[in-house]
């Protein structure tokens, strides 16, 4: 990880923006490098700030989706979090679809947001727990636990991999806790994307979650 991590936030609520920012300057590896409030301002600081991961809402002037999807056809590898109100289900798989890394609802607590903003940082994703059950879990094709064992082929190493990639864990995270290889991670991330067949890691990070619900309800 670099000393710091080089965040800007665009929100159009003076008093929100301000309060996530004093959360961010906190942390002694972040440092906000700008601020905005609307979808032309999101665009213009990833333009010439370049941050490591931009916080976005979704209901800037503009539209945060608009801003988002713009940002994401000029620059693809940009790390952006959505923190907003909006827990809408078409809000939530119309940014995933678009590219944000993570999806964190306005509330949430600092340490929270810290988490979710680390995860994205570093090539993971994030989204807030409370949304997990309403979401689809993949989001191409519909596909449910229900439907079927999608778990069965997978081996205890895959098994294990995925779990905590539903904990958010990078693949670096996820290597030195195994003692394996980024490369042999990745390996095994591409098999078990195919066996599950969900196209990255936050749709088969939100299967994990429904099947540690309907594991959990099958035993109240």
């Amino acid at each position: 990880m670099k000393s710091r991590i080089r965040v800007a936030v665009v929100d159009d609520h003076p008093l929100l923006c301000e309060g996530v920012i004093h959360i961010l300057k906190s942390v002694p590896d972040i440092e906000v490098v700008a601020k905005g409030a609307t979808a032309k301002d999101a665009v213009d600081i990833l333009a010439g700030q370049d941050p490591d991961v931009l916080v976005l809402d979704i209901s800037i002037p503009g539209g945060g989706l608009n801003a988002l999807q713009t940002i994401m056809e000029g620059s693809p590898k940009t790390k952006v979090l959505m923190l907003t109100v909006s827990a809408d289900e078409s809000d939530v798989l119309n940014a995933l679809r678009l590219g944000a890394k993570g999806y964190v609802l306005k509330g949430v607590s600092g340490p929270e947001l810290i988490q979710a903003l680390r995860a994205v940082y570093l090539d993971g994703q994030y989204i807030s727990p409370s949304l997990g059950a309403k979401l689809l879990l993949d989001v191409g094709r519909g596909k449910s636990i229900a439907k079927g064992n999608l778990f069965e082929d997978l081996s205890s190493r895959q098994d294990e991999i995925l779990l905590l990639v539903g904990q958010g864990l990078s693949n670096k995270e996820i290597g030195a806790k195994l003692h394996l290889s980024d490369r042999t991670i990745k390996h095994h991330m591409t098999n078990v994307f195919q066996k599950l067949g969900v196209r990255n890691r936050l749709e088969a990070a939100l299967l994990v979650r429904q099947k540690t619900q309907r594991q959990d309800k099958d035993l109240q």
